[in-house]
């Protein structure tokens, strides 16, 4: 069963997302918060798979939330950003924070239920939209800093998977455009993960771009 916290300062919201998510045989609600550090008092009590999490919030905004949620050794949880708009300028900061993703608040039942399971499997709810907003920002940069010493491990074949994983393509993707098998390419991917020290391909596609491991080859019109 997946154990979700939701938290958000409107409690519209929180109710129209619990009765989506309670519907389904295995996901649970198992608690709500109206701000920030509800949140992380919730996410102690009730040790959450996915946290649900607004970014504009009293008290303790999400984002500041989600850094004090993910640096404590003590929780386990994923973190997906909730957002009124797609180009809110703080997904970026969240996705540094540590988040596993972002969710626009108007999206599809559907696609809330998809982006509870996908998190709570490990992986980064990602979308295109938002891959190109990361591409954009280091593009304009003019300098990056060094790449870690963490990525001067990785090999030739691993160097090429990030770059693919950077642009926004799916493992599945991955092994078509590389002629590799799904399973080779998801291994891949998480040796990538673990050599970097990267919780999520969110982090991985962050730090590929903030090191100046890969390169942007295309930015938003």
């Amino acid at each position: 069963m997946i154990r979700v916290l939701l938290v958000d300062d409107q409690r519209l919201v929180r109710a129209g997302f619990r009765s989506i998510l309670d519907g389904e045989d295995d996901i649970t609600v198992v608690a709500e918060a109206a701000d920030g550090r509800e949140a992380l008092q919730a996410a102690h009590e009730h040790s959450p798979d996915v946290v649900l999490m607004d970014i504009r919030m009293p008290v303790l905004d999400g984002l500041a939330a989600t850094r004090h949620l993910l640096e404590d050794p003590a929780v386990h949880s994923k973190v997906v950003i909730l957002t009124t708009f797609d180009l809110d300028e703080d997904v970026y900061g969240a996705l540094r924070a540590g988040a596993s993703g972002f969710l626009v608040k108007d999206t599809e039942p559907e696609e809330l239920i998809h982006a509870v399971r996908v998190v709570a499997r490990g992986d980064a709810l990602l979308a295109p939209s938002i891959t190109r907003r990361l591409i954009s920002e280091f593009a304009s940069r003019g300098t990056r800093p060094a790449p870690p010493p963490a990525l001067d491990r990785l090999t030739d074949r691993e160097r090429e998977v990030l770059s693919l994983v950077a642009a926004g393509l799916s493992n599945d993707e991955i092994a078509r455009e590389l002629t590799l098998s799904p399973a080779t390419a998801k291994t891949h991917v998480s040796r990538i993960m673990t050599k970097t020290g990267a919780r999520d391909r969110a982090q991985l596609v962050v730090l590929a771009y903030e090191s100046g491991a890969v390169t942007p080859r295309w930015v938003n019109p």
